[in-house]
């Protein structure tokens, strides 16, 4: 069903696609849980591949290396392509990779297809925001990302845990299969439903230091390279956190109030983001850091690192699509090219987060995981605030 850019009307683009950003969201869904899942099925995959488990952890390496090696490259080389052809082409990425996962008995072909699957990743996180924001008139941009990328908390409260509960009963590789049939299924409906848009004309195609040029896109960055690096030190982390507070056994808990409270988060940002985007921004990496600071001075009891994990989740859960519309706005036309280095710093900051929490581990134990967190927090909120005439604002550059 051909359904051009060009083709939709005002009336069109006045109201939410909702079907085809639901479509989008399940791309986002399928990236993460691809990205994900092994993480929860180390023991069944290195018994599988005859590999030590930090050898099967190396799937989870492949996948953001990948990821973080391609999205710019990729995005700057296909501006001229159609949006839709290009967006199927990612899912179809995934599709090979996942099934070659699922079929291989040989580790290098593994870590070869976790590395394609990353690389479409790169692909199609470049292309989320953008494709959503030009659905619709600019006042709905920040709600039409917000939905598109509803995906993400969904896959780490839900579809993670779910797919691990699964594999325990269907095996590894079946759960694999399952995710294949499900980018099948994706495709069709995306060609139902979501509609086409032209590319960049040749002339018209934009540089990496063009676009950082842009007023905006740098601070956007830099904060969401921080926020995200402060995230992924406690999350990836949080067991001997949770440890240390004598709750090693409520870690599955934790994750699920913070999947919840996310899920929760991402909700009122979507309601708010398209007035609220810079007030937004800030009250989340405020309640964050309060988060962070219940956590280091609060009783230590249960229901104080429950409320914590709380005040997290409602911050992370919209962060995504706060700085993904900050970007969007700030980069006008260059959206695409611009969510690529969002994709790249997230990646960046993921690395980093593990490198990080193991040095503060190794220096002086999780205790020091909440004062070092409020510092970058505080770091990320003076970068929004001093960008509020470029960047994290109502405006939209044309």
């Amino acid at each position: 069903m051909s359904n051009p850019a060009h083709s939709l009307t005002q009336a069109e683009r006045s109201t939410l696609p909702v079907s085809a950003l639901l479509a989008l969201a399940l791309a986002g869904f399928i990236t993460i849980l691809t990205e994900a899942l092994p993480a929860g099925l180390l023991p069944q995959i290195s018994h599988s591949l005859s590999v030590s488990p930090a050898q099967a952890g190396q799937l989870v390496t492949l996948y953001a290396l990948g990821s973080l090696l391609a999205a710019i490259p990729l995005t700057i080389a296909t501006q001229s392509r159609r949006r839709r052809p290009l967006l199927l082409t990612a899912i179809a990425g995934f599709i090979v990779a996942n099934t070659l996962t699922a079929v291989s008995v040989w580790y290098p072909l593994t870590l070869l297809a976790r590395f394609l699957a990353g690389v479409s990743a790169g692909l199609l996180w470049a292309l989320i925001a953008g494709y959503a924001a030009r659905m619709v008139q600019p006042a709905l941009k920040g709600r039409a990302i917000a939905l598109a990328m509803v995906g993400t908390p969904l896959a780490l409260s839900i579809g993670v845990p779910l797919g691990t509960f699964v594999s325990e009963i269907i095996g590894w590789r079946s759960c694999f299969i399952a995710i294949t049939a499900i980018c099948l299924l994706l495709m069709l409906w995306i060609v139902v439903s979501v509609p086409d848009f032209p590319g960049q004309p040749t002339g018209r195609h934009y540089s990496l230091p063009g676009v950082l040029k842009l007023a905006g896109v740098r601070p956007v960055l830099a904060a969401t390279l921080i926020f995200v690096l402060a995230h992924n030190i406690i999350y990836t982390y949080i067991t001997p956190f949770l440890e240390a507070a004598r709750m090693a056994d409520s870690v599955s808990a934790v994750l699920l109030v913070f999947g919840i409270a996310s899920l929760l988060g991402i909700w009122l940002v979507g309601l708010t983001i398209d007035r609220w985007l810079r007030a937004g921004a800030l009250l989340a990496t405020l309640l964050f850091a309060l988060a962070m600071i219940l956590l280091h001075r609060g009783d230590g009891s249960t229901t104080t690192v429950y409320a914590a994990v709380v005040l997290w989740g409602l911050a992370f859960g919209g962060a995504p699509a706060l700085f993904q519309t900050a970007l969007a706005k700030s980069a006008g036309d260059a959206a695409d090219v611009a969510q690529s280095m969002l994709v790249t710093a997230w990646n960046i900051a993921i690395a980093g987060g593990g490198a990080a929490g193991a040095a503060i581990l190794a220096l002086s134990g999780p205790a020091l995981f909440s004062p070092v967190l409020v510092v970058l927090l505080a770091l990320t909120w003076a970068v929004i605030w001093r960008a509020r005439h470029e960047g994290f604002t109502a405006r939209e550059r044309s």
